[in-house]
């Protein structure tokens, strides 16, 4: 018996590693282009995503027009057709076994379809069972409860049954208003100490490793 019937995933930086490898390279590219000799370091990035979302921080850090947030989108689309992340080590094992054992993947991101399901079905031979990302409208997007609400609605599912798996504050908002638990993907933060120490003492369950997540869900009585 599955101890989370279905598990929440985020995508980036939770299941693959694409902060530093794919979003960060092309919003520098992008930046430039919209915003001429602006610069933004990864750290700032990151915590831009962190506290505001990364459409807010467009928004509010550079005044990104509604236009030009649409645009970084159609623009980041074409990149990410031939820039694909490596998945994190042994967040495919989890995945695997809560299939395998009868349960439900379902991702909640900042993502598109597009290349979630690419991802999925590259490296783990697999697609989600669904998938809430970066197509909604802005109002359902996380850190909206939407998705959750969605989910439990399609397949039946009570608050305790699901579990969040997210390195993102956002996340924690969506889960909080949903009343659903949320376990931090500390493995994806491992350079951020602050967001460590802040994601770890607001959710429920945080794991430094894909390992200790697998142990917790699938081993423990």
């Amino acid at each position: 018996m599955l101890k989370y019937p279905c598990l929440v995933l985020d995508h980036d930086d939770t299941v693959v590693q694409s902060e530093a490898t794919v979003n960060y390279p092309f919003f520098c590219y992008i930046l430039n282009q919209f915003r001429p000799g602006t610069k933004i370091t990864l750290h700032e990035y990151t915590e831009g995503c962190f506290r505001l979302g990364f459409a807010d921080m467009c928004r509010k850090w550079y005044n990104f027009t509604e236009q030009e947030i649409v645009d970084e989108y159609h623009g980041w689309q074409k990149y990410i057709v031939d820039h694909i992340p490596a998945p994190f080590p042994g967040i495919g094992d989890i995945i695997r076994r809560q299939k395998e054992a009868g349960g439900k993947i379902c991702v909640v991101s900042h993502s598109c379809i597009q290349n979630i399901t690419r991802d999925y079905e590259t490296h783990f031979g697999i697609l989600p069972d669904d998938i809430y990302g970066w197509d909604l409208p802005e109002e359902l997007r996380k850190p909206s409860p939407w998705p959750l609400e969605q989910i439990m609605a399609k397949y039946g599912y009570t608050q305790s049954q699901l579990l969040v798996v997210d390195d993102m504050k956002p996340a924690w908002e969506m889960a909080r208003s949903a009343g659903v638990p949320i376990a931090f993907a500390g493995w994806g933060r491992r350079d951020c100490p602050e967001i460590t120490e802040e994601m770890t003492r607001l959710c429920d369950f945080s794991f430094a490793s894909t390992k200790d997540l697998e142990h917790f869900l699938f081993d423990e009585v």
